[in-house]
C-alpha cells in the first residue's frame, strides 16, 4: 500500500532521466522533488484500467502515473499518487487500489514515453482528467476504461490550464473557493471528450452544449505527428510543435514532451497557429478535423437552453454557475447554467412573469441575483435557487428610472445605473439595501457628469465607478453616493464613448470605449482617476467595437466585441494586446455583448444574436467570485 514520492524511487536509470528531464522543465517553481499529498484518509484509491494510444497505436513500455493536483499554491509540484508501472505490447496498464489521496483534490493520469510502434518516443506525453479524489466518486464505476491518447489530453490540457504550468505542475491555493474551481475546471473535461473512447464530442453530456469536435481532433492530430515522429514519415515534427508551443506563446521555454506543449497552446492560443496547424498529417488519425487553418486555438463550447432569450449581461457565482439577463420575450428572463453548462433554470429561465428590460445582473455574497428592470423602473431579485424574493413590483424608490446596470458592493448592498434622461433620477446612481430598501433619495445620486450611465463597478473601499456613455467620461462616488471625481468626471486615458468598467487588484479601472465603431480602446485610470493608458487608449488584439470588459485572476483583461464577435485580451501590465490581430474568433459566435471570467479560468460571452452563451475552456486565469466577494476581501481581479 502506499505511494513512491521521491524521484530516486522511480525504476530503472533510464526512465529515471527521462521523468527527470519531463519533471524538472525551466518553469518548475519548486524544485525536482514531487512531494506526497498530506496525510491521506483512511479511503483506499480505486483500481482502473486502460490503454494508451498514440493516434490509432498503442504505445507499448509508455510508463503511467497518478497524480492529484496540488493544493498548497499555485505553481506547485502535483502529487504522485502512484508508480503504476509500464504499459504492455498493446499499450494497456491496470491501476490497482494501491494509492490514496485526499478527498475533494483532482487526480489525473500522466504517460510517458513508450513505442508507438515507429521506435521509442520519450516525448511522448499524454493525460487523461479523472477528477475528484475517488473517495468522492467512483472513477472505475464512471468509466471501467480509460483511453489515454491526444484527444484526452487536449481536453485536458484546456480544462486545467487556469492551473497548470505543465504536465506535472498542476494545482491550486487550497482555498474553498479555488477547491470549487479546480473541480469544476476537471470535470469540464468530460465536456470535451469521452475517456471510454477516447474520443471528442459532439454534444455535451448535458445535451445543450456545442464543442468544437473538429478543432479538439485538429489539436490533436498535431501532437500526434510528434508522438508518431519515430517513423520517417515526419521526423522533425516534435521539434517543429516544441518550438512553435514556448511557455509564452512566441516567447520562454520549449516543452519536452507534448502534454505540456498542450498546455502551452491552451495559455497562448494565438500564437504560431499557422506553424502549429501544419503539423497535422495528410490523413490525421484523428477525425472529423478542421478543413482550413483557424484564426486561432481558442476552444469555445457553446450552450442553449435554460431560457437563454437575447441574453446582454454575465455573472458568476461562488459556486461556478452562470447566470445571464435576457431581455428577450415580453417579460425578463433570467437564465443560469452549472459551470459544466447544463441548464438549470427552466426552459422559460427564471422570471417574475412581469418585468422587461432585463439588461443588467449581478450576484451577491449570498449567491443572490439582482437584475434591474429597465420597463418597469424596478429591480427584481431572485434567490440562489431562482425565486422572485422582491414581491410584486420588485423594489422601487431610491430614484430608479430606466435602470440599466447593476453591481453590489462588500457590504451587500446594490447598486443600480439609471439612463432615463427625464424626470426625477434621471442620468443617477440607485443604492438599495440588500433587503431590498433604497437608500439613495428619490432623485437618485446625481452629478460628477453623469450621463447615460451605462456600467457600474465597485472598487474594494466601496466607492462606485461609472462609465457615462453620452459624456465621454467616468464618474467616482463613494459609498455614500457623494461625488468623488469632481463636477466634470474623469476624462482622460482615451476615453470618448465609454461603455463598461471593471476594476483592477489595484483599485486601478479599465473601461471598454467604444469611440466610434471600428474605432474603439481600452482606457486604464489610477484608483485616483488618473491616466494610466495613453489619450489613445490601448488598441490592438482585434478591438473594433468593444462593448463589454472583465479582468481575469492576473489581471488580464478580456473585451466583448460587439460588432464581429470576436473576444480581446490584454495585458494586465501597460495594456500590451495579448490576442491577435483579429481577436479570438469562435466560429458560429456574431455578436458579444457581455463578458465574465469565472473560478475555472474560462471565459464566459454572450451573443444575443444567436441566443447562446459560449465558454473559451480554460483561456484565463481563475478570478474571485462573484465580484462582490472580491470587493469584500479586497481580492478583485485576483486568484481564488
Amino acid at each position: 500500500m502506499g505511494f513512491k514520492a521521491r524521484l530516486q524511487d522511480f525504476p530503472g536509470d533510464a526512465m529515471r532521466a527521462q521523468l527527470a528531464a519531463a519533471f524538472c522543465l525551466p518553469l518548475l517553481l519548486s524544485g525536482c522533488a514531487l512531494s506526497p499529498t498530506g496525510t491521506p484518509t483512511a479511503d483506499v484509491g480505486m483500481a482502473l484500467k486502460g490503454s494508451v494510444h498514440g493516434g490509432q497505436q498503442p504505445i507499448a513500455g509508455s510508463h503511467v502515473y497518478l497524480f492529484a493536483a496540488n493544493t498548497m499554491g499555485y505553481g506547485s509540484a502535483s502529487s504522485l499518487l502512484l508508480d503504476a508501472g509500464l504499459t504492455d505490447s498493446g499499450g494497456n496498464f491496470s491501476i490497482s487500489g494501491d494509492y490514496s489521496c485526499t478527498p475533494n483534490t483532482q487526480v489525473y493520469i500522466y504517460a510517458l514515453g513508450g513505442d508507438p510502434g515507429g521506435g521509442a518516443n520519450a516525448a511522448a506525453g499524454l493525460m487523461a482528467a479523472l477528477g475528484n479524489c475517488p473517495s468522492a466518486g467512483n472513477f472505475a464505476s464512471a468509466t471501467p476504461y480509460i483511453v489515454v491518447n491526444e484527444v484526452t489530453t487536449v481536453a485536458a490540457a484546456y480544462a486545467m490550464a487556469g492551473f497548470s504550468l505543465d504536465a506535472t505542475d498542476v494545482s491550486s491555493s487550497g482555498s474553498a473557493l479555488s477547491e470549487t474551481g479546480i473541480a469544476n475546471a476537471f470535470a469540464n473535461a468530460a465536456n470535451l471528450a469521452d475517456l471510454a473512447s477516447g474520443s471528442a464530442l459532439a454534444s455535451t453530456p448535458g445535451g445543450n452544449g456545442t464543442p468544437p469536435e473538429s478543432e479538439i481532433d485538429t489539436l490533436a492530430n498535431v501532437l500526434a505527428a510528434c508522438i508518431n515522429s519515430s517513423s520517417t514519415m515526419n521526423p522533425t515534427a516534435c521539434s517543429t510543435l516544441f518550438t512553435n508551443a514556448l511557455s509564452g506563446g512566441t516567447t520562454g521555454a520549449q516543452p519536452t514532451d507534448t502534454a505540456t506543449a498542450a498546455i502551452n497552446i491552451a495559455h497562448n492560443p494565438g500564437a504560431n497557429v499557422a506553424a502549429l496547424y501544419g503539423l497535422a498529417a495528410a490523413t490525421p488519425p484523428f477525425a472529423p478535423a478542421l478543413t482550413a487553418q483557424p484564426n486561432d486555438f481558442t476552444v469555445g463550447i457553446q450552450f442553449t437552453g435554460g431560457g437563454l432569450n437575447d441574453p446582454y449581461s454575465i455573472a458568476i457565482d461562488g459556486a461556478g454557475d452562470v447566470w445571464a439577463a435576457n431581455n428577450g420575450g415580453s417579460v425578463g428572463t433570467v437564465t443560469e447554467l452549472a459551470s459544466s453548462g447544463t441548464a438549470i433554470s427552466p426552459p422559460i429561465g427564471y422570471t417574475d412573469a412581469t418585468h422587461g428590460g432585463f439588461f443588467g445582473i449581478a450576484i451577491d455574497l449570498s449567491g443572490n441575483a439582482w437584475v434591474p428592470s429597465n420597463t418597469g423602473n424596478c429591480l427584481v431579485e431572485f434567490s440562489s435557487l431562482g425565486v422572485v424574493s422582491s414581491g410584486v413590483g420588485g423594489y422601487t424608490g431610491g430614484g430608479l428610472n430606466d435602470p440599466y446596470a447593476v453591481a453590489v458592493d462588500g457590504l451587500g448592498n446594490v447598486w443600480a445605473t439609471n439612463i432615463g434622461v427625464s424626470g426625477a433620477g434621471a442620468n443617477s446612481v440607485s443604492e438599495f439595501t440588500n433587503g431590498g430598501s433604497p437608500t439613495s433619495t428619490g432623485t437618485g445620486y446625481i452629478g460628477g457628469n453623469l450621463g447615460d450611465p451605462f456600467s457600474i463597478a465597485i472598487d474594494s473601499t466601496g466607492n462606485a465607478w461609472v462609465a457615462n456613455k453620452s459624456n465621454s467620461t467616468v464618474t467616482e462616488l463613494d459609498s455614500t453616493g457623494t461625488v468623488q471625481s469632481g463636477i466634470n468626471g474623469y476624462n482622460g486615458g482615451g476615453l470618448s464613448v465609454p461603455y463598461s468598467v471593471a476594476i483592477d487588484g489595484g483599485d486601478n479601472v479599465w473601461i471598454a470605449d467604444q469611440g466610434g465603431i471600428g474605432t474603439g480602446n481600452v482606457a486604464e485610470l489610477s484608483s485616483g482617476g488618473g491616466d494610466i493608458s495613453s489619450s489613445s487608449g490601448y488598441t490592438g488584439g482585434g478591438l473594433s467595437s468593444p462593448d463589454a470588459i472583465a479582468l481575469d485572476g492576473l489581471g488580464n483583461a478580456w473585451v466583448a466585441d460587439q460588432t464581429d464577435g470576436a473576444i480581446e485580451e490584454f495585458l494586465n501590465n501597460g495594456g500590451t494586446a495579448i490576442s491577435p490581430s483579429t481577436g479570438y474568433v469562435v466560429p458560429g459566435v456574431n455578436q458579444t455583448v457581455a463578458v465574465a471570467v469565472d473560478g475555472s479560468g474560462d471565459v464566459w460571452v454572450a451573443d444575443p444574436s444567436t441566443t447562446q452563451l459560449t465558454e473559451l475552456v480554460g483561456a484565463a486565469s481563475p478570478v474571485v467570485t462573484p465580484l462582490a466577494a472580491g470587493v469584500l476581501n479586497n481580492a478583485l481581479a485576483t486568484r481564488p
